[in-house]
Formats: structure tokens, sequence, C-alpha cells
């Protein structure tokens, strides 16, 4: 058989050849150097220095926090229809209990109609597929006794109750589902946040991470310095106490208040103690402890220890009891920050609070002035 043989490639030797090759080398060195002075020549963004970082995360930490917030109502929501859910099942099953019973009377007739001989009507319309049209017919319902129709009657009625039971906790999961991938949707939130504050932390040198340290410290420093001051003043005042006065800036309408009374004392006496106790705990987004808390959780841990029931977040927390002004705020007191009400703290007395303040930090004792005041109130 004749063998078939590759035709065999050709080098380009030619002149004609060599010169296209030369060519197309020329043009990627061209394109090269073209895009490699793009790239030099693109500016790079520079550096945010660390004010700017500071103010980056803090800003961060506060969205956090706001969404935190959002994050407690969602889960308080869900735990509520969780439980909502729970109750229309045990009911959905109670009610499947009573029309079983329901179904048995109605099999003893039908049992006893079936040995006088033949399938009687009353099992006819045990076993239908649509009992209530069946019943419906009136020559049955001439044949039935009066027990009879009876057991038809509540049979009928317990059906008709188990399927609204089932309807009932159909809707309230669905419900439930929709409100967890809400929960889900702030928890990322969240999460986002909070490690976009950490990443610009963790690009810090050494030496910017001191000098972010050091502003952090003149800043609290100024609060408290201003929370001494305001104390000063009010002590000064005739009738003065421990008290601090307004903060310039605060939001506080200074509304309400007045001298806390011996009852309201005692127990916020009983809230603050509990406070304390908490202190060098980490504060941790969504927590309401006992080894960890976020800001309202924390606050609403030491008033239910007083045995006062705060709702759970800021939000809610800033509508319960009586609002006060801020020069009238007395230990105990809860007093809240920023325009969208996101962050509290437990009054102390002479301008300070016990609070859990950020992630990464622990609950501790701070100036109120540390942050804009929005208002306070008395919770019981």
């Amino acid at each position: 058989m004749p063998s078939h043989r590759k035709p065999r490639t050709r080098a380009l030797t030619s002149p004609g050849s060599r010169r296209t090759a030369a060519g197309l080398t020329t043009a990627a060195f061209a394109t090269v150097t073209l895009l490699s002075q793009s790239a030099e020549a693109a500016p790079r963004a520079p550096k945010p220095t660390v004010e700017e970082v500071k103010k980056k995360v803090d800003a961060l930490y506060h969205q956090a926090e706001v969404a935190t917030q959002k994050y407690n109502a969602v889960k308080e929501r869900v735990d509520a229809r969780r439980a909502e859910v729970s109750d229309l099942q045990d009911a959905a099953a109670r009610r499947t209990g009573k029309l079983n019973e329901a179904r048995r009377e109605l099999g003893t007739f039908a049992a006893a109609q079936y040995r006088s001989g033949g399938m009687s009507t009353t099992a006819q319309l045990m076993f239908a597929k649509d009992p209530q049209q069946f019943a419906d017919r009136s020559h049955l319902m001439e044949r039935l006794t009066g027990r009879q129709q009876q057991a038809v009657d509540a049979y009928q009625e317990q059906q008709a109750a188990a399927a609204r039971q089932r309807a009932a906790a159909t809707r309230s999961l669905e419900r439930l589902q929709e409100s967890q991938s809400e929960l889900a949707g702030s928890k990322r939130t969240v999460q986002g946040k909070l490690a976009e504050a950490r990443q610009l932390l963790s690009d810090l040198t050494a030496q910017e991470k001191a000098r972010l340290a050091e502003l952090e410290r003149k800043k609290e420093e100024a609060a408290r310095r201003k929370a001494e001051e305001e104390a000063r003043k009010q002590r000064e005042r005739p009738g003065g106490g421990g008290t601090d006065t307004g903060s310039p800036g605060t939001t506080d309408p200074g509304q309400g208040g007045g001298p806390a009374d011996g009852s309201y004392r005692t127990k916020a006496a009983k809230a603050l103690a509990f406070a304390r106790a908490q202190m060098g705990k980490p504060y941790v987004w969504g927590a309401t402890g006992p080894n960890s808390y976020d800001c309202s959780g924390l606050t609403q841990a030491a008033w239910k220890a007083a045995g006062v029931d705060l709702p759970r977040t800021t939000w809610d927390q800033v509508k319960f009891g009586q609002r006060v002004a801020t020069k009238d705020l007395a230990p105990g007191d809860l007093v809240f920050f920023y325009n969208d009400i996101s962050h509290v703290g437990m009054y102390i007395g002479d301008g300070k609070m016990i609070h859990a303040p950020k992630p990464g930090a622990s609950v501790r004792i701070e100036s109120i002035y540390y942050m804009p005041i929005y208002g306070s109130v008395r919770p019981a």
C-alpha cells in the first residue's frame, strides 16, 4: 500500500518572511513598552493618613452599630414568630386528635349499621372525600338519628377547624422564613462593616497604630475633662448635686426629669451594681450576656436584674420610661447617642456612664460626652 507522508513544514527563511517576523517582534516590543509606560504613568492613590483611617473606622463602627440594632430587632421578631409557629403546630396537632375522635365516633355508627346489613350512609359519609357536600344531601339527613347527626356535626366542625389551624401554621411559617432571610441580610451587613474596619486597621504600620491610639486617648481625655468641668459647675450651683449640665449640640429637648425618687434610686442601684459586675467583658454585636454584650444588651440585662424588663433595641428603649433632660440625669438613667439613636449607656453620675462601647473594646466607664448625645430616659 502506498504510504501517505505529511508535507514538510518549511522554515521562513526568505527575505520577505524575515522582514515580517522582524516587524512582528518590533510591534510586540512596542506594545510591551507602551503598556509598561501606561502602568507607570497611572497615578497611585495616596495612602490615607492616620486621621483619615480613624474617621473611616469610626464611621464603619457606627454603621455596624446601626446594623446591629436592626439585627437585634429582626432577631426578636424571628424568635417571636418561631414561638408562634410552634404554638400553632401544637394547636393543629391537638385539633387533629379531636378530629380523630370525631372520626372514631362516626366509625361506631358505621360499624353497627354494617353489621345490620351493608355499608351504611354513615360509613359512606366518613369515607367520602367531601363529607360536607355529602352531608348536605337531604335524603341522608332524613335517615340519620339525632345522635348520629351530632357525630356528623362534630366531625365536620373538627375537620374545618383543623384545616384553619394548618393554614394559620403555614402562613406563620412563611413569615418566619421571610424574617430569617432578613436576619441573615442584617448579619452580613454587620460583618461586612466590621471586616472593612479590621482591614483598614491591619494595613497600618506599628508607628501608625501608635499614632491612632494617641488620637483615641486625646479624644477620651477631652471628653473626661468636659464631664469633670460640667460636674463641677453643677456642684457649685445652689442646691447642686453630682449630676451634669446640658451638653452643647445635644438634641435632648430638656423635658421631663427632675430629682429621682427613693424607689427609683433603689432599683437603679441594683441595675448599676449588675452593670459594674460586667466591666471587662467584651463587646460582641447581638450579645445579651452573660459573657459578652452589645450596648443595648447590657442595659437590658442590667435593668432586668433590678426587675425592669426593657425592650431589646436602643430604638425601643428610648421610648421606655420618662424623658429626662441632660442636666437632670440621675444614676441609672439611660443616655442615648447619635441622631439615629444607635448607642446607649447607663449613667453613673458626674458626667460618666457604663457602656459596651464597640468591637475590640470591653464594658467600661466613660464620659457621656465622648459621643453626641441624643437624649435620655428614666426607665422605671
